[in-house]
């Protein structure tokens, strides 16, 4: 007990602590500093008084202390990560990089002012989705379109203006789930629409929608199952069926697509998955799709149909809530501009060039970076690691193309004597963040979803992580 109240006598004032070069120096807001300060004295206390007796109380060490967390503090939260786990569309990573001609525009409209609500000719107020909605319907064949910030915000505000009030006729099978246990008949729901189920969960045919309108029925919903399939004994209705019957009772027809694709992509080994131009066709009213999945743009909810359709949701008050702001639009009018020739796009926006990576290429890639690890290792003296090239499929993530895996390799790092797990963390907390997947007793770092001008700073990263574990461990021992 002595010895514990000798340490906490012994522990510095806060102003002596701030009173080194590394703290009264710095250029980070006073505040800042005083917390970290603070929090080091607090730390150096919880752990006196936990019984830790050798627990170093020094003003030193605790102004080193002190600087690390004010280092901490200064690290935006939201910051750059290289994503080596493999997955193209890794929600908590933020879905899909931008090409960088959309970086650059989204640079050049927040610099200074813009034309978002001008229209230059008339020199009057014009509508800040004229920058997209000409696109949109050359891309689709649609007679109109519009945007929202996400999808979900998209399907409810199409679903309260056109169907408030009445029921919404939705397969079973196709009541889906996306991220954050947000539901399909939950939106439903907030949109003031009664939700009519038919069929069952693996069969629904288009004789079930037939008996479920009654007067009360405001619309017919199908919802593409983008981030889960049904396999075996099953039977859906299609686009075509379900536009024929809207037409027979005179009742619009809308669609979710999810994921949406501008064009077909199973030239890249994909299946076959319906393209918006083809629903389009097929005679839907309104159809629905993210922006930042396998279009490759950035968070949005695209909105195309009917001119009439379009004109409704446009009015309805719901929309200006759910609006885009102009970082937003640039991004997607020069991601969508990339479309109007399909070469162009599988070349430049950066989902697609994932998507049509070769096992080869993916291969050659993984043998260079593999090459380039090493030599950060052998360089900092780091002798207990193994790197080899393992057979490692990708996969599309974000909720799409759910069971299609992408054949290729990665680069496995071996090191006996360390924890993967203290790895990983460390990894995750510099910067840039380092994210990768542990399987087999390895580092699994999937070059598929890191760019080659990240090669050098992951390589650096994976050896700053090394070190600093090696470290930890001599001084354990």
């Amino acid at each position: 007990m002595h010895d514990k109240q000798q340490l906490l006598k012994n522990l510095p004032a806060v102003d002596k602590v701030l009173d080194c070069v590394e703290l009264s120096s710095s250029t980070a807001p006073h505040s800042l500093v005083v917390d970290a300060a603070r929090e080091a004295v607090a730390y150096a206390r919880n752990k006196i008084l936990a019984a830790q007796t050798d627990f170093s109380v020094e003003l030193e060490s605790i102004r080193s202390d002190a600087g690390a967390r004010l280092k901490r503090k200064l690290i935006p939260s939201l910051r750059e990560v290289i994503n080596a786990t493999g997955t193209l569309l890794h929600t908590n990573l933020g879905r899909a990089p931008l090409y960088t001609a959309a970086l650059e525009d989204m640079v050049s409209i927040a610099r200074g002012y813009s034309n978002l609500e001008l229209d230059l000719e008339s020199g009057k107020r014009g509508h800040r989705y004229s920058h997209v909605d000409e696109l949109l319907c050359r891309l689709t064949g649609a007679e109109a379109a519009a945007v929202v910030n996400n999808n979900a915000g998209a399907v409810l505000l199409a679903l309260t203006a056109l169907a408030r009030g009445r029921e919404a006729v939705v397969s079973r099978g196709e009541l889906v789930e996306i991220g954050g246990a947000f539901r399909v008949p939950d939106v439903m729901e907030a949109g003031g629409v009664e939700l009519r189920e038919v069929g069952t969960t693996n069969k629904t045919h288009v004789r079930d929608y037939r008996n479920a309108i009654t007067s009360e029925t405001g619309l017919l919903l199908k919802v593409h199952t983008s981030n889960y399939r049904i396999v075996g004994f099953t039977q859906s209705v299609d686009a075509n069926e379900l536009v024929n019957l809207g037409r027979e009772h005179d009742i619009p027809v809308m669609e979710d697509l999810g994921s949406g694709m501008l064009f077909d992509l199973s030239a890249f080994g994909l299946p076959r998955e319906p393209t918006v131009a083809e629903q389009v066709e097929a005679g839907i009213d309104v159809i629905t799709f993210s922006g930042d999945k396998l279009l490759g743009g950035p968070q949005a909810g695209i909105i195309v149909g009917k001119k009439w359709a379009i004109d409704a949701i446009r009015r309805h008050p719901l929309a200006r809530a759910l609006r885009m702001d102009k970082l937003t639009i640039a991004a997607l009018e020069t991601t969508l501009r990339q479309y109007l020739d399909r070469e162009q796009a599988i070349e430049r926006i950066p989902v697609l060039q994932m998507l049509n990576m070769s096992a080869e290429t993916l291969h050659e890639r993984s043998s260079t970076f593999a090459q380039q690890l090493g030599k950060e290792l052998n360089t900092a003296a780091i002798s207990e690691y193994y790197v080899e090239i393992v057979a490692q499929n990708s996969c599309v993530g974000g909720g799409a193309l759910p069971i299609t895996d992408l054949p290729g390799s990665a680069v496995a790092l071996r090191l006996p004597n360390l924890s993967l797990d203290r790895l990983a963390l460390q990894l995750r907390c510099q910067q840039p963040a380092i994210v990768a997947r542990i399987q087999d007793d390895a580092l699994i770092l999937n070059l598929r979803t890191v760019f080659p001008t990240q090669f050098k700073a992951l390589a650096q990263g994976i050896t700053a992580g090394v070190l600093t574990l090696n470290q930890d461990k001599n001084k354990g021992a």
